[in-house]
């Protein structure tokens, strides 16, 4: 099994929301409803129009196992509009996700080296991303394990988030 990660664009956006929408299921097949809700990212406007909004303000990247999309992430200049930007230049990573057929087989980890690949190659060394923070905290352990240290809190309503960082040399 290789993973393979390509430069996506604006056609790739039926793909990602179908990676969102089996992310979903899968936490949801975890109890973990909290996330991102048990409504499919499609079934939402405000979410669909969020990931096109996204996609279009940075580069988007797949990973591909055997041909088929696996995983994406999109890298921005910028964080949303919820967290406070750096005070440096930065690469932000957004919606990052793995299909559910391909969890547990690397493929976050391998993006998010890649991120830390596009973070250098742009002569940058803050690599940020921000996370859901409930669930035990389970989402933050896993940044943490890929290199990331937590950096401050944030609520967006009743959502828990946390904002990590990795600094790239």
């Amino acid at each position: 099994m290789e993973i393979t990660i390509r430069k996506g664009g604006s056609d790739d956006v039926p793909a990602i929301l179908a990676m969102l929408d089996s992310a979903v299921v899968w936490l949801n097949g975890r109890g973990i409803t909290a996330q991102w809700g048990t409504t499919p990212w499609t079934s939402r406007p405000a979410a669909v129009r969020t990931v096109e909004e996204v996609v279009a303000s940075g580069t988007p990247w797949m990973a591909e196992i055997d041909g088929e999309p696996a995983g994406t992430m999109t890298l921005t200049p910028h964080p949303g509009s919820y967290v406070a930007p750096a005070d440096e230049p930065e690469v932000y990573v957004h919606l990052l996700a793995t299909d559910g057929r391909f969890h547990g087989r690397g493929v976050g980890a391998a993006l998010l080296a890649h991120a830390v690949e596009e973070t250098r190659r742009q002569g940058l060394s803050l690599l940020r991303v921000d996370c859901f923070a409930g669930s035990e905290g389970r989402l933050v352990a896993y940044y943490e394990r890929q290199g990331f240290r937590r950096t401050e809190p944030f609520t967006v309503g009743e959502w828990p988030g946390q904002v990590l960082e990795q600094r790239v040399v």
